[in-house]
């Protein structure tokens, strides 16, 4: 199943990764003004905050000033009144990633972001044309992957009730609940429908594993990355200083079924990768530009190979595509899920949230890459039965017994190989296929 004018929503997550895990790419985080003193200031501090940062000039062909109008002509008894009237506003925007969080929501997101979450594990979005919630991915040793859930499994029903109609915010407010009570969800895979009964549970995310595998070309580094989260940019400098402490020639770094996270942690991971040139330029509503580029405080020069997938969104796809773009990683893969809008996220006077797109992104050769993707250099897609096998069998990922490992690794070896030979280059050449 594909899914179609994708739109990850995040901050949607049975653990909790919301829109700064989720989510984006591109959060920015700030702090609210002062306590609102009524519900329609509130209405009206977030119609100010849309009109003076909103990407799209003209709010979706809507008249907005008539909108304000509107909404300020009612009377709201209270707070709830007006929080559905927002989001109401919102949605004539026509944008999934453009949200509002009540007080809870808006904790929850930024719990989220240290790194610790609860929940099931797993990254959902809402289809843009059927409205259907889907899973973007299981995040790894959660309750959701090690049931074998997998990206692009449609929730059709949580507990039992239909998501038919279901806001992608209520879907994640019903998948989440107590550590240690339980929630069915309603999975269509094909044209099966499977029943999970996952037990809630607090989880610590580590997102970085590595370890060291042996390869005809010498000891190569394996990194796995599942997420952009606080902690992220710290684990990886990690595990490649690790790694180069013992000599390996040539590194995968595996960002598949990484949904994205926070801005500055891909920023920062690519310069660990990258000692000059571009990483991602942003623009906003008024066609400025704002580009962070490499620093000259790359980790290694060595031959790399990104692993990518559709579950591979946002932040992933600004990593990739930046070293894609300046041709220090090879790609191997499918393609990737095509997030390419930046969201800001503010706290408001009461303590409720709001993420905003403010922006979109490019990558270095100027690709804007939303819901067309990253395309690898070299494809390979699995079968839905290998996908279902490694999913299931999540020790197996990144081994002789996953397909697209053992391409990547063919891959490195050439690129090591035509290294060897002309040793005064500091990057892989693009392969040919």
């Amino acid at each position: 199943m594909a899914i179609t004018k994708r739109g990850l929503v995040l901050g949607v997550t049975a653990v909790a990764v919301t829109a700064v895990t989720v989510t984006n790419a591109g959060l920015h985080l700030s702090r609210g003004q002062a306590l609102q003193e009524s519900p329609k200031e509130l209405i009206d501090e977030v119609w100010q905050l849309i009109d003076r940062t909103y990407v799209d000039a003209t709010f979706n062909q809507v008249d907005w000033v008539a909108v304000r109008e509107e909404y300020l002509g009612r009377s709201y008894t209270d707070r709830t009144q007006a929080y559905d009237a927002i989001r109401e506003m919102l949605e004539q925007l026509g944008d999934p990633y453009t949200r509002f969080m009540d007080p809870e929501e808006f904790r929850d997101m930024q719990v989220d972001t240290s790194g610790e979450l609860t929940g099931v594990g797993i990254q959902i979005s809402q289809d843009e044309e059927t409205s259907e919630i889907i899973v973007v991915s299981p995040i790894e040793g959660t309750p959701a992957s090690e049931a074998g859930i997998m990206s692009r499994d449609v929730i059709l029903k949580i507990d039992g009730e239909s998501t038919e109609g279901m806001d992608v915010n209520d879907a994640v407010s019903r998948i989440r609940g107590q550590v240690g009570s339980s929630v069915v969800l309603t999975i269509r895979r094909g044209s099966e429908e499977i029943d999970f009964n996952l037990e809630r549970a607090r989880i610590e995310i580590h997102p970085v594993r590595y370890n060291v595998q042996s390869a005809p070309t010498g000891q190569i580094g394996y990194i796995r990355l599942n997420q952009f989260s606080a902690n992220a940019a710290q684990e990886m400098g990690d595990a490649i200083r690790d790694l180069e402490s013992q000599n390996v020639v040539g590194y995968v770094l595996d960002l598949r079924s990484n949904p994205g996270g926070l801005l500055d942690a891909s920023i920062s991971i690519a310069r660990m990768w990258l000692d000059e040139g571009t990483i991602v330029s942003t623009v906003n509503r008024r066609g400025t530009s704002d580009s962070q580029r490499a620093n000259g405080t790359a980790l290694t020069d060595k031959p790399l190979v990104i692993l990518v997938d559709g579950g591979s969104a946002s932040a992933s796809e600004i990593v990739s595509g930046a070293l894609q773009d300046n041709d220090r990683a090879i790609l191997v893969g499918s393609q990737t899920f095509g997030k390419g809008l930046v969201q800001s996220v503010r706290g408001l006077g009461d303590g409720s949230g709001i993420a905003i797109t403010v922006a979109k992104y490019l990558t270095p050769s100027g690709r804007d890459i939303n819901h067309e993707g990253i395309e690898p250099d070299v494809i390979v897609d699995l079968s839905d039965a290998e996908r279902e096998e490694l999913s299931g069998n999540q020790d197996r990922i990144g081994t002789i017994e996953d397909p697209q490992f053992i391409r990547a690794l063919d891959v490195l070896g050439e690129a090591i190989a035509e290294a060897n030979r002309t040793p005064t280059a500091n990057v892989p050449p693009s392969p040919q296929g």
